[in-house]
């Protein structure tokens, strides 16, 4: 994170979109959000990484959720 907001650099965005590239499965493990609907061991496929870091993803449940690196705890499958 950049020390001056809560943005991550330009070089974490990099290295996330290099490790997370479109069409990348992900299995989520834990999330910190009381109100979703999805749950450990639901499946996701990556559509993109935002500029504040944040995976877009297309869960196979229908949802659209993005997932936090470093909050949301999730696995390539």
């Amino acid at each position: 994170m950049s020390p001056m907001n809560n943005f991550p650099s330009k070089e974490t965005v990099e290295r996330l979109r290099r490790e997370y590239p479109a069409g990348t499965r992900l299995e989520l493990i834990s999330m910190d959000d009381p109100y979703t609907k999805i749950q450990p061991g639901d499946r996701a496929t990556v559509r993109d990484v935002d500029d504040a870091g944040n995976i877009l993803c297309e869960w196979d449940c229908g949802s659209s959720l993005s997932l936090i690196p470093g909050v949301d705890e999730f696995g390539v499958v």
